[in-house]
Protein backbone atom coordinates (compact mmCIF):
# COMPACT_ATOMS: atom_id res chain seq x y z
CA UNK A 1 0.00 0.00 0.00
CA UNK A 2 1.34 3.42 -0.88
CA UNK A 3 1.81 6.18 1.68
CA UNK A 4 -1.07 8.12 0.17
CA UNK A 5 -3.38 5.12 0.47
CA UNK A 6 -2.25 4.52 4.06
CA UNK A 7 -2.87 8.17 4.91
CA UNK A 8 -6.39 7.90 3.48
CA UNK A 9 -7.06 4.77 5.54
CA UNK A 10 -5.71 6.48 8.67
CA UNK A 11 -7.80 9.57 7.93
CA UNK A 12 -10.94 7.49 7.40
CA UNK A 13 -10.33 5.58 10.64
CA UNK A 14 -9.75 8.81 12.53
CA UNK A 15 -12.91 10.31 11.08
CA UNK A 16 -14.96 7.25 12.02
CA UNK A 17 -13.54 7.26 15.53
CA UNK A 18 -14.23 10.95 16.05
CA UNK A 19 -17.74 10.59 14.66
CA UNK A 20 -18.48 7.79 17.11
CA UNK A 21 -17.04 9.79 19.99
CA UNK A 22 -19.11 12.83 19.03
CA UNK A 23 -22.27 10.70 19.05
CA UNK A 24 -21.42 9.39 22.52
CA UNK A 25 -20.76 12.91 23.78
CA UNK A 26 -24.04 14.18 22.34
CA UNK A 27 -25.85 11.37 24.11
CA UNK A 28 -24.12 12.15 27.40
CA UNK A 29 -24.97 15.86 27.09
CA UNK A 30 -28.62 14.93 26.61
CA UNK A 31 -28.49 12.73 29.72
CA UNK A 32 -26.85 15.48 31.77
CA UNK A 33 -29.42 18.05 30.64
CA UNK A 34 -32.21 15.73 31.75
CA UNK A 35 -30.51 15.15 35.10
CA UNK A 36 -30.19 18.91 35.59
CA UNK A 37 -33.86 19.40 34.74
CA UNK A 38 -34.81 16.67 37.23
CA UNK A 39 -32.61 18.25 39.88
CA UNK A 40 -34.22 21.63 39.25
CA UNK A 41 -37.66 20.11 39.74
CA UNK A 42 -36.61 18.45 43.01
CA UNK A 43 -35.12 21.74 44.23
CA UNK A 44 -38.41 23.50 43.50
CA UNK A 45 -40.35 20.85 45.43
CA UNK A 46 -38.04 21.17 48.43
CA UNK A 47 -38.13 24.96 48.27
CA UNK A 48 -41.92 24.96 48.16
CA UNK A 49 -42.09 22.56 51.09
CA UNK A 50 -39.68 24.69 53.13
CA UNK A 51 -41.64 27.86 52.35
CA UNK A 52 -44.87 26.20 53.43
CA UNK A 53 -43.25 24.93 56.61
CA UNK A 54 -41.92 28.42 57.40
CA UNK A 55 -45.36 29.98 56.79
CA UNK A 56 -46.96 27.57 59.27
CA UNK A 57 -44.79 28.79 62.14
Amino acid sequence: MSLIAEDRVDLAATFASLTAEAAELRSRVTELRQELADLGERMNVVSTALNRHSACR
